[in-house]
């Protein structure tokens, strides 16, 4: 059995060392490019290197994907998975912001067995553990009851004409923090319609699918995880009862721009 209070006490430091570089607290970054629009930062750097040195000596037996770390296929050879976004919304965090968070998950043959966020910008820590709940700081989550899509909370800056019947709340940028929110009853329904990694979603889908949301890719289909391609079409989180009506609203939004 792995020490789950070492794990928690790992995944805290890493909030530390990405707080302690966070321009929200004064402190200047150095920043660049992986790719036009796809911004890294030397935190994002910082947190990797200690997450795969620790969690690693925690459980040698795992493997790992990182959103910072070169894929290696060896990762696929055994049935556990270190699953890790250093630091998942860095756009909030460079700017300042605090709508980012540590990502760590525990993956055994396919499915997430433990999740914890890091969010110390934000004075949060949640996690779950599969078959025995999920919590932020100590309280036990329970996610959206809402039974009418109409109406439905959803993180969002704004909302395009045909959602317009929906309610947006605070957005951050962490997208694993949007999926917590429906964990908290803070959000109704989280959607996306692009190609993601697994990184982004493990620890906060287990969290959530833990207090009750149903999770899915956007075609309303489950998610696996520690894949040879390690991406799925959207992610989908709400309260069960909407959750139908929402894949039937995105059906052919995702359809469309699956095929891109």
């Amino acid at each position: 059995m792995i020490d789950r209070d070492r794990l928690e006490s790992i995944v805290r430091e890493a909030g530390r060392i990405a707080l302690s570089r966070w321009p929200g607290h004064g402190h200047a970054l150095e920043i660049w490019e992986k790719q036009p629009g796809n911004p890294v930062c030397e935190a994002d750097l910082a947190v990797d290197a200690f997450l795969r040195r620790e969690l690693r000596a925690l459980l040698p037996a795992a493997g790992w994907l990182s959103e910072e770390t070169i894929d290696a296929p060896e990762r696929l050879e055994g049935g556990l998975l270190w699953l890790v976004d250093p630091i998942d919304g860095t756009r909030d965090f460079i700017r300042g912001r605090a709508g980012w968070a540590i990502s760590v998950a525990l993956v055994s043959a396919g499915r997430p067995l433990l999740g914890m966020l890091a969010a110390p910008a934000r004075d949060e820590f949640w996690h779950g553990e599969a078959g025995h709940g999920s919590w932020r700081n100590g309280t036990r989550l329970a996610a959206s009851a809402r039974a009418e899509l109409t109406g439905a909370r959803v993180p969002a800056l704004a909302l395009p004409k045909a959602d317009a019947d929906l309610t947006p709340v605070d957005q951050p940028n962490s997208i694993a923090l949007r999926m917590a929110m429906v964990a908290a009853d803070e959000a109704d329904l989280v959607a996306t319609l692009r190609w993601g990694f697994e990184w982004d979603i493990g620890a906060a889908a287990l969290i959530a699918r833990e207090a009750g949301a149903i999770v899915t890719d956007a075609f309303g289909e489950p998610l696996n995880y520690n894949k040879p391609d390690p991406r799925a079409f959207g992610v989908l989180v709400s309260a069960p009862a909407i959750h139908a009506a929402a894949v039937e609203r995105l059906a052919g939004r995702a359809a469309e721009l699956s095929s891109q």
